[in-house]
């Protein structure tokens, strides 16, 4: 009795909320059992949320919504692919949810069963709640009196805004990142943070491309679901998506660019640390070449005895190191 009494409340937790409209408007919440019975109501649509559902569960919302078994068995596992598929009357799509955690990007997908008379929304992972989404769409019944179709863009519509949004932070992160790779000195740690920043955009860039997709075939397949009316809606969402894809590329560009020019910056300071050795180098050769000479030990060397032999020697040799060392200074090696 236990076990019965446990599972029907793991179920009931996953309903997020299960709500009937008829000409825009509020019309009742609804229990699970009996939503075969307000869809027959003509004008009237349900829109049902839940959260990461058992089998048990995803198998009355199945009998309930006349749902195809193929598309049951995906949205019961994650980790699918975005995608979008028709079976029979209604559609199955999938796509991928972001948002940051901890200044962490962590991806989560949402499932999608959409029909004339009905959405469902089923929330696996990292997701917000599309509370406030199903909210703001309440406050337009005149756009939510065009059905589902009205309620399926404001979620996917969401989903690219969350795109938007961690991009802006990025875009920031971008900006703190690019102005430490223009130094001379090699930064290990700004170099590990443009490889990270890469690969989190490349993620965020790969969750906003089927989006693409997806709204085109929406907008050009569907008019069952999707009226004219809504049309510009779903190329709105679709533009944001673009927008998404077109900004990460162009920031991955430009920070493979920027750690090319770093490198370069590094590398023009080695030759320069180089230049000044084997300047310093060339002006140490000369004393160390005459001054060597003392230190062949022959007998008969004309300057030993010679009272100038001496200074001479000195002074050619600091003659020849300033001139040298002018003639470098000159040519911009020292």
């Amino acid at each position: 009795m236990n076990a019965i009494a446990n599972e029907h409340k793991n179920s009931a937790s996953s309903v997020i909320n299960s709500v009937a409209y008829r000409h825009g408007k509020v019309l009742q919440q609804v229990t699970i059992e009996d939503i075969s019975e307000v869809l027959k109501e003509p004008g009237t649509f349900v829109w049902l949320g839940l959260l990461q559902p058992d089998d048990t569960y995803m198998r009355q919302i199945q009998e309930e919504f006349s749902l195809h078994d193929l598309a049951i068995e995906d949205a019961l596992a994650a980790h699918q692919r975005p995608k979008i598929e028709q079976y029979g009357e209604s559609l199955f799509i999938v796509v991928k949810t972001a948002q940051l955690v901890n200044d962490v990007i962590e991806y989560g997908e949402t499932h999608l069963f959409v029909g004339k008379n009905f959405l469902v929304t089923v929330r696996h992972g990292a997701s917000s709640s599309y509370a406030q989404v199903r909210k703001h769409a309440e406050e337009c019944p005149a756009l939510l009196e065009k059905g589902p179709g009205y309620a399926l863009y404001v979620v996917l519509d969401m989903v690219v805004d969350n795109y938007l949004t961690i991009l802006h932070q990025y875009t920031e992160q971008f900006q703190q990142i690019e102005s430490r790779m223009f130094k001379s000195e090699f930064d290990h740690s700004a170099v590990q943070e443009v490889y990270r920043l890469r690969r989190e955009l490349l993620s965020l860039r790969n969750a906003a491309v089927p989006m693409t997709d997806i709204c085109n075939q929406l907008i050009q397949h569907h008019e069952s679901l999707i009226p004219k009316s809504l049309r510009a809606y779903l190329r709105d969402v679709q533009d944001h998506a673009h927008q998404v894809i077109t900004t990460t590329d162009d920031m991955r560009e430009m920070l493979a660019n920027a750690m090319h020019v770093n490198l370069a910056l590094v590398s023009v300071h080695q030759n320069e640390v180089v230049q000044r050795l084997a300047g310093w180098g060339a002006i140490l050769a000369i004393p160390t070449v005459i001054f060597s000479l003392y230190g062949m030990n022959f007998k008969d060397m004309p300057e030993l005895n010679d009272t100038w032999g001496y200074p001479i020697t000195l002074g050619v040799t600091i003659v020849g190191c300033v001139a040298l060392y002018l003639k470098l200074k000159k040519s911009g090696w020292l």
